[in-house]
């Protein structure tokens, strides 16, 4: 037998990074024992022989555990437990957990790189001279496509056409590829920022974004209650000010996650999904969109568009006090809603779709909530590949549900047309929603279930079980980055015909359900989200930026499918929307702006050994830390 090394094993730390402090172990051709020797930490359930591991010299290998405790091999995004006695293949990338959640250590092939495909076409090697064993030949497609978000690279010019994932703190860089911070959106000569989200961690956010001390004037629009509150009181600086909306029926929250940054050039308008506090913009899957808009110029002070009707409404509605600010060339202003008339909207690329609190009848009945998607939708025209194809509903709180409701929403969401003008009918729901076993393997353990608030009274219904479908992130690297993002979409494959970005979760509060018959609305909550539609546009020059005096402030016109149409002077391009995994085919006749779903498409159904994650339920079983749950979780610095 050769004692050639052929492959190794990798020590792994909890988040998947190489740990240097432990040597990697060599793997010859033939048979090699791994157990308790080789990990730095002692652990009574490792045996000495504690698996064994055959390697070919064609670069494949088996696994079959020798110890009584099983053995886990993580193949992409597939776990399998294998246990004493079975032999199971394993590939290079392939991550071995020698205890479930403990000991990880990654086989690499010297055949095969984990992270990319070898064809073996040079000189020495002519193609095809070394067959791929059956394993391999079966992960090929996997391998093309599981760091998809890799080659997300997008124009600046067209980064309002889709949006961005936060950066993830333990991911490895390929994972963060295109994805944003805190500080790459709050940034530049700001002169008034309106800040809006739910929990608001001041001392946290300065530290983080130190530039906000230098902004003269900070409205800071939040949902705290309670301690918190005293605690947002107590540490906020003197020049900021702080409103909560008014919340007119119970329960109700606001919710909405948004930035308005006013700067000498324009407004910067950011939409995303994380709460102002450390964990959301450094351990979770969140998403975020962004735009600038110039001033307005004399002639179009009085001209308007849908984006700014929708912001105006939508601002009005938090009754925030207006405050007086001194801006260069304008003098003295008053900050409220209808300062926001000043810049010029219409090169917005998305839809806004808003929550207010109130019971919505007459001309307001289809302003807000599932009845605005609804009504944008309805205007709508879709590929005819989207007749009946399903929809997708992923967000991180589950309210008091009914099945006739969720027909409501499902409606709604249903809406469109197809070229032929029928109406492209009626969608299956999949719930996207982690699993017990996934808010315990991931980066923080059981204490990512802490923002995934839901009752076993909410998640336990009966008619919920035949839509629960599995958080499967693989091509983004977020498995373990437990998701806060809320999206919501309808699918076709890799096609999308459009997806929301927004805070709303999924409950009657945040969406409204129809009452008197259909007639009125009823919403709880404050929710802001975003709606990525195919649209037409002709380029007229470069984007506006805010922040970067270089770039000309002619906007790309942008024009939905709902009644305004182009001019004739100008060409129009229809935009495709995809998923991150979508290889084709090209439409010549339209531009293809990925979206970063950070999720797969289209999702996988819950297997029988899968349990929905309920906070309230206890979990014995311990996470990747050697936690159980319940558990105490610190959210605020203070």
């Amino acid at each position: 037998m050769s004692h050639t090394q052929i492959s190794y094993l990798i020590p792994l730390k909890l988040n998947l990074e190489e740990d240097t402090s432990i040597p990697k172990i060599p793997l010859a051709a033939g048979s090699t024992t791994i157990g308790r020797t080789h990990v730095s930490v002692p652990d009574k359930r490792l045996s000495r022989n504690h698996l064994s591991l055959t390697a070919t010299a064609d670069g494949s290998a088996f696994l079959t555990p020798e110890g009584s405790n099983p053995v886990v091999v993580k193949s992409g995004d597939e776990r399998k437990k294998v246990r004493a006695g079975e032999k199971v293949p394993i590939i290079s990338g392939d991550v071995i957990e020698l205890i479930p959640g403990h000991h990880f250590f990654k086989f690499v092939s010297k055949f095969n790189s984990p992270n990319k495909r070898q064809f073996h076409n040079d000189a020495s090697k002519p193609s095809g001279s070394r067959k791929k064993n059956k394993v391999e030949e079966e992960c090929d497609g996997l391998r093309d496509t599981e760091e998809a978000i890799r080659k997300f690279n997008v124009d600046d010019d067209k980064l309002s056409q889709t949006f961005r994932l936060l950066k993830v703190k333990e991911l490895p860089a390929w994972a963060n590829t295109s994805c944003v911070s805190i500080t790459d959106v709050i940034q530049g000569d700001i002169l008034v920022a309106v800040l809006s989200n739910y929990m608001v961690d001041i001392p946290w956010l300065i530290s983080a974004c130190p530039i906000l001390t230098k902004v003269p004037h900070v409205l800071v629009l939040h949902g705290e209650g309670d301690g918190s509150l005293e605690l947002l009181k107590r540490s906020k600086p003197a020049n900021w000010i702080l409103h909560k909306p008014p919340l007119p029926i119970s329960f109700g929250t606001h919710h909405s996650k948004a930035m308005f940054l006013i700067y000498p050039r324009g407004v910067r308008i950011i939409i995303h999904t994380a709460n102002l506090i450390f964990v959301d913009w450094n351990n979770k899957s969140q998403g975020l969109w962004m735009q600038d808009f110039p001033w307005k110029d004399e002639k179009s002070q009085a001209k308007g568009c849908a984006f700014e009707n929708d912001l105006i409404d939508y601002l009005n509605a938090l009754k925030w006090p207006g405050f007086t600010v001194k801006l260069p060339e304008l003098g003295n202003v008053t900050i409220n809603p209808s300062f926001f008339k000043k810049f010029d909207y219409g090169n917005a690329t998305v839809r806004l779709i808003a929550s207010v609190p109130g019971y919505h009848s007459g001309a307001n009945l289809k302003k807000w909530g599932h009845m605005k998607l609804r009504t944008i939708l309805e205007e709508c025209i879709f590929a005819k590949e989207f007749k009946n194809s399903p929809l997708a509903f992923q967000f991180s709180s589950l309210g008091s549900l009914d099945a006739k409701w969720l027909s409501e929403l499902a409606t709604s969401l249903s809406s469109g047309l197809t070229q032929d003008k029928t109406p492209l009918g009626l969608g299956e729901p999949r719930i996207i929603w982690p699993t017990v076993e996934n808010v315990r393997c991931s980066l923080e353990g059981y204490a990512a279930g802490n923002a995934i608030p839901s009752p076993s009274k909410n998640v336990e219904k009966d008619f919920l079980k035949k839509y629960w479908s599995k958080w499967k992130a693989t091509h983004t690297g977020r498995c373990r980055a437990m998701p806060h993002i809320k999206t919501f979409t309808r699918y076709n494959g890799q096609n999308l015909a459009w997806l929301l970005l927004t805070s709303a979760n999924l409950s009657k509060a945040a969406w409204g359900a129809l009452q008197k018959n259909n007639s009125q609305l009823m919403i709880r909550s404050y929710e802001l989200g975003v709606l990525f539609l195919p649209s037409f546009y002709k380029k007229r020059g470069n984007s506006f930026s805010c922040t970067n005096p270089r770039v000309k402030s002619e906007p790309t016109l942008f024009e939905f499918q709902d009644k305004c149409g182009l001019s004739e002077d100008f060409e129009a391009v229809k935009t495709q929307l995809v998923t991150l995994m979508w290889r084709g085919p090209v439409d010549p006749s339209s531009e293809v702006v990925r979206l970063p779903v950070p999720y797969e498409l289209p999702p996988q159904p819950y297997s029988s050994e899968d349990v929905p994650w309920s906070w309230d339920r206890q979990y014995s079983k311990k996470d990747v830390y050697g936690q159980v749950w319940p558990r105490s979780v610190q959210l605020y610095t203070s």
